[in-house]
């Protein structure tokens, strides 16, 4: 059975419209990745500040293939040569803008069971 992968962003609601925004204006490379199968972005209604960004896969393996090969290397080209993380030092450049989450924790789960509509 597939497994799922959801990204719990905590994101105030300044930076609501942003996180919208930058997903809407992704490159779309996890939809051609071996082994996706489906993504959703989920916006609380109420009582949160965390949206939900879901993902499922074939299995683990495919996802952690899209983990350490184009997501890391999205990331890596979206930080630039300039990011602390390069160990540069140097200050956060003015074409990158700051995150829109405040926080992230990610779960795995794995499908025992699913149900499509009946029809």
């Amino acid at each position: 059975m597939s497994i799922v992968k959801i990204n719990a962003l905590t994101v105030p609601a300044e930076q609501r419209e942003v996180l919208e925004q930058r997903f809407a204006a992704r490159k779309g490379f996890v939809e051609s990745a071996d082994g996706f199968e489906w993504f959703e972005l989920l916006r609380p209604l109420e009582g949160s500040e965390r949206y939900l960004v879901y993902t499922r896969w074939r299995d683990e393996e495919a996802f952690q293939a899209w983990m350490n090969g184009p997501m890391k290397e999205a990331h890596q080209r979206a930080k630039g040569d300039d990011s602390e993380e390069s160990g540069s030092g140097g200050t956060e450049s003015a074409e990158r803008p700051k995150p829109a989450a405040t926080g992230s924790e990610t779960w795995s789960f794995e499908v025992v069971q699913q149900a499509p509509p009946k029809k």
